[in-house]
């Protein structure tokens, strides 16, 4: 493997790595041509209009889709046709109101039946949209950050509730994807009142005495102040915990939770339940505030008193207010961010800066841009040549942009990370996928990496279409060309220079038994499988794993 101490990557390189998934053709020339800072201020501000060859994808693309003739569940179930058709992505810009028609919730109101396989359907359709714009999207920052953030706030769409897996489009689209620059705070009331987040962490359901305590846990341990300032191995009464009779806890405890949890009941969602009161919920899906479940009494939060009986939301918006504006949630959530954009070590000082930042601009619309601009320009950013490893689908992205490949989502390439140990958006717990390289380099998840790019290239899997000679320039024509040239491409840097012996062993594959200097006299297709060896073997090589 390449000393990367020694071996200094090109800035352009580390930025199309750590900001995006990968260089596609011509992404570095771009970059120096419009400076690394410049480059910065563009991914920061998205503009989807501008985007034409990631918008051409998602409209054009096709899914498979297939499932024979039934009934909707239940005695009374309504009878709905078979379906088998290649079928272009409709739910990714369906209303939430429509994708709410997919619920079991919304089912018996229906005249017209929808087949349940179609709930899967949705969920499916996130899939595809995220490996498009993964490979396509010019807004490669906001990939990753959307990724970054469905992580911080994850939910396993797969879990058995059905109304998550429909409305995970909207959870995608109006929570994940519009808010992963703009203000945290406004961020997190988005997460807590969606629909998705509220049924997976049962807040849904949660009412006065006793409320449901999951959804306030995870906000404290997962989505603000984070398992580090969790102190009730010390302390066991508010009191008791630094700062607390000031307003000003060090962290917080068992009965922050609690308190929190009750702040939060009767927030639920509008799916025709039993008010218990001799009527019913709405049935649309939307963010629904039941003040017959809401516990009215005074609470205490954080070290502040919350007086009873006020207005619809406001307890829970209080410990929104309390949790977002804490010091540990500024250093929990700058330090994920500068371990996910430069490397699993960091420096105190970086996430310093980036907390100074997040503090500063605390109600600034687009605090999360400045924090996220704050460590890409910093020193560290640029001078750290290796960070952490890819995970399974940043590698494979990475080989599919680097290769200028045609994909095609399907469910072969699913399967093809669920195999390396990564399912998109159905990680089991609330924590997400952990952040450590580590976890992603055990013996099995490597040997997936290694068959995945032969896996890729194999024409039967149809997930993606690759054209290498095409690709390979004219004069590119000994095997030693061919080398230089696509570990040039994939790898970003002269491997011949940077690692002889790495690079040796690879023309060794590549010549085989023609000499290393001598154009290849070989038919189109001998060519083509030569090239695809070739790609596939550097696509295996450890320097390729690593951003």
């Amino acid at each position: 493997m390449v000393d990367f101490n020694t071996a200094k990557l090109p800035i352009e390189v580390i930025a199309l790595n750590r900001m995006g998934h990968g260089p596609r053709p011509g992404d570095m020339e771009r970059v120096r041509a419009l400076g690394f800072d410049a480059y910065v201020e563009e991914q920061l501000r998205p503009d989807d209009g501008d985007d034409a060859l990631c918008r051409h994808k998602l409209e054009s693309v096709r899914l498979h889709i297939e499932y024979d003739a039934g009934k909707t569940d239940g005695d009374d179930g309504k009878p709905y046709p078979a379906c088998k058709e290649d079928r272009l992505l409709r739910y990714l810009n369906s209303s939430a109101a429509d994708l709410w028609k997919l619920t079991d919730a919304a089912a018996p109101t229906l005249v017209k039946p929808i087949a349940p396989p179609e709930r899967d359907r949705a969920l499916a359709e996130v899939r595809a949209g995220t490996w498009v714009r993964a490979v396509y999207s010019k807004w490669q920052l906001r990939e990753v950050l959307a990724d970054f953030w469905h992580n911080h706030f994850n939910v396993n769409a797969e879990i058995d509730d059905g109304r998550v897996m429909p409305m995970f489009v909207a959870y995608d689209r109006d929570v994940i994807r519009k808010h992963c620059l703009g203000n945290f705070r406004e961020f997190l009331e988005a997460v807590a009142q969606s629909p998705v987040m509220l049924a997976y962490l049962n807040n849904a359901s949660s009412r006065a005495s006793p409320a449901n305590e999951n959804y306030a846990r995870e906000l404290f341990e997962l989505h603000t102040l984070g398992q580090d300032n969790y102190l009730n191995h010390l302390y066991n009464r508010w009191r008791e915990v630094p700062g607390a009779v000031d307003g000003k806890p060090a962290g917080y405890i068992d009965q922050d939770v609690y308190e929190a949890a009750r702040a939060f009941t009767g927030w639920t969602i509008a799916d025709g339940s039993d008010s218990e009161r001799g009527d019913n919920f709405p049935n649309t899906g939307q963010f629904y505030y039941y003040d017959g479940w809401h516990d009215n009494y005074q609470k205490r939060v954080l070290g502040v008193e919350f007086d009873p009986n006020q207005p619809p939301l406001a307890d829970g918006r209080r410990v929104l207010d309390l949790v977002a504006a804490h010091p540990g949630t500024a250093r929990h959530v700058c330090g994920k961010l500068c371990r996910r954009l430069v490397g699993d070590s960091v420096s105190q000082s970086l996430i310093d800066s980036a907390v100074d930042v997040w503090t500063k601009y605390r109600e600034a619309p687009d605090q999360i841009a400045r924090t996220v601009r704050t460590i890409l320009l910093s020193s560290e950013f640029a001078g750290t040549s290796i960070g952490r490893a890819r995970r399974p689908f940043e590698a494979v992205v990475a080989f599919l942009r680097a290769t200028e490949a045609d994909i095609a989502p399907n469910d072969d390439i699913f399967y093809l990370t669920n195999r390396m140990g990564q399912t998109l958006f159905a990680w089991p717990s609330p924590a997400g996928h952990p952040e450590s390289s580590g976890y992603w380099l055990g013996t099995g998840a490597m040997l997936g990496r290694f068959n995945a790019p032969m896996s890729l290239l194999d024409d039967n899997q149809k997930a993606a279409h690759f054209h290498l000679a095409r690709a390979t320039p004219a004069d590119v024509q000994t095997p030693r060309q061919l080398c230089r040239f696509w570990s040039q491409r994939m790898l970003g840097l002269e491997l011949e220079q940077a690692e002889p012996a790495a690079f040796a062993a690879l023309l060794k594959y590549a010549a085989a038994d023609d000499e290393p200097d001598k154009p290849l006299d070989l038919n189109e297709k001998v060519l083509i499988d030569r090239i695809a060896g070739l790609v596939a073997v550097i696509g295996m090589m450890p320097d390729f794993h690593v951003c």
